[in-house]
């Protein structure tokens, strides 16, 4: 039974992602935001805590990378606000392993290791960024065109490739989840007088249907389910470094959606089923994986501006791997740390929470907007 209800709260958990993405990308249609959120990002800083904004309100990379994808295939973005948009996205991601694991708030050992668990995967994005970010920033500017080193690979390796157009497949989530996505569309139409706030009451179903998923999905994955995983978890899945990698990477393409896969590891860690050690390699090959989205996005748009924007994003994912696996040691420690004194001191996980994806993106984004306004 644990067995059903675990794949009844996965489908639910699935649906949500996909009911906030289809209010709020009908709430945005309506007001333009997701546009005006990148509408000073000649400034990369601006281009970055953008894309974080965006990313950690609908939960998705993947939506937001296909969001820049398009845009840039239309014009409506540049190559450089691109790339910048692209590396905020991978942070912004990082928010929903951080709501699953306040989720077994009131266990402080489990706690404990589900926080860690989901740092180390924020700690990743946050600190490829910490280096890309300045290098691509400095090498673009001595650049005659503006382009940074990773902007300049994407290029050459754009040019190589060619990629004919053909239609985008359609995920294979988005087709299981449709018939729920579709009822709470209707639904909203039916009550609400606009298309306007049809979005917002859809995506507000969505956000609620999210947290009840995981709720449900963490009280579930305590149960006898996962002692009958851990042998299987523990001798086959993660049993190497190698392993965990390609297992995040594969299961990341098949759902399309790195959000799905990294949180679903984050009550596994707390549980103790998934070992800390194989944790950061799955982290990796799942960021790489949801690069497949923004690929497929811009096989859709075969410009090479946009084909450019896709391959900087796996990039920029290798890259991070290459620097932070060999040094694994050092995310691992921060996290397993500051998850000792957020278990113990619940109040700083949640000032982690809206410092990262919060405070400092809108500070900075609401910064710029005086500093333009006053000119």
């Amino acid at each position: 039974m644990r067995g059903i209800y675990a794949g009844v709260f996965l489908y639910l958990f699935l649906c949500a992602l996909n009911v906030m993405s289809a209010g709020l990308g009908l709430f945005g249609e309506e007001s333009d935001w997701l546009v005006r959120a990148f509408a000073y990002g000649e400034n990369p800083f601006i281009a970055l805590m953008g894309a974080v904004v965006v990313t950690a309100i609908v939960q998705s990379s993947s939506f937001t990378t296909a969001l820049i994808v398009t845009l840039v295939a239309t014009g409506e973005m540049t190559l450089g606000t691109a790339v910048f948009a692209i590396m905020g996205a991978n942070i912004g991601t990082s928010v929903t392993a951080i709501l699953v694991a306040l989720a077994n708030l009131r266990i402080r050992a489990q706690f404990r290791r589900s926080f860690t668990a989901a740092l180390v995967h924020d700690l990743f994005n946050l600190l490829t960024v910490a280096i890309l970010f300045p290098l691509e920033w400095i090498t673009g500017a001595l650049h005659a065109d503006g382009r940074g080193f990773l902007t300049r690979i994407a290029g050459w390796l754009s040019d190589l490739v060619g990629m004919e157009e053909v239609a985008r497949p359609d995920s294979p989530v988005k087709v299981i989840t449709s018939p729920v996505v579709d009822l709470v569309n209707w639904f909203g139409a039916l009550v609400t007088p606009s298309s306007f706030a049809q979005g917002l009451l859809v995506a507000a179903v969505g956000l609620v249907l999210l947290f009840i998923s995981l709720v449900a999905m963490v009280s579930n994955l305590r149960g006898a389910l996962l002692r009958h995983m851990d042998g299987l978890f523990r001798s086959y899945f993660f049993r190497t470094d190698l392993r965990a990698y390609g297992v995040g990477a594969i299961s990341t393409v098949m759902v399309q959606s790195s959000t799905i896969t990294t949180s679903l590891m984050v009550p596994l860690a707390g549980a103790g089923v998934v070992p800390m050690v194989r944790l950061l390699p799955f982290m990796m090959g799942s960021n790489l994986g949801t690069t497949i989205t923004s690929v497929l996005a811009a096989t859709a748009n075969p410009v090479s501006a946009a084909v450019t924007v896709a391959l900087v994003h796996v990039l920029f994912n290798l890259t991070g791997t290459a620097i932070w696996y060999p040094l694994r040691r050092v995310p691992i420690w921060i996290a397993d740390w500051f998850g000792g004194i957020a278990s113990r001191t619940p109040g700083y996980a949640f000032a982690f929470l809206f410092l990262i994806f919060l405070v400092i993106p809108v500070a900075g984004i609401a910064l710029t907007e005086i500093i333009i306004a006053g000119r």
